[in-house]
């Protein structure tokens, strides 16, 4: 029981050290991280699965997302940058 006490301060000195930010990822960050997941190809093992042995498929025929990145935005807006010009 001391053990899991001792552990359980340990844990709540880190969280109060880091800050507000690290602890709370950002709308824009969480939206960047679902697109990445979703475009990734499926696994080798799903075309054998799916298509047989015998058909070549490539892999990203089976992702639920397709998306080109010069194509198709994800309407995300960009950082605020200063501005380069004085006046």
């Amino acid at each position: 029981m001391a053990l899991l006490t001792l552990k359980l301060k340990r844990k709540l000195r880190r969280l109060k050290m880091a800050s507000r930010k690290s602890k709370m990822a950002s709308s824009k960050k969480r939206h960047l991280d679902r697109a990445k997941r979703q475009t990734k190809w499926a696994p080798f093992w799903t075309v054998l699965k799916k298509f047989g042995k015998g058909k070549k498929v490539h892999p990203s025929s089976i992702t639920h997302v397709k998306r080109s990145w010069s194509r198709s935005k994800l309407k995300i807006k960009p950082r605020k940058t200063a501005k380069k010009y004085l006046g």
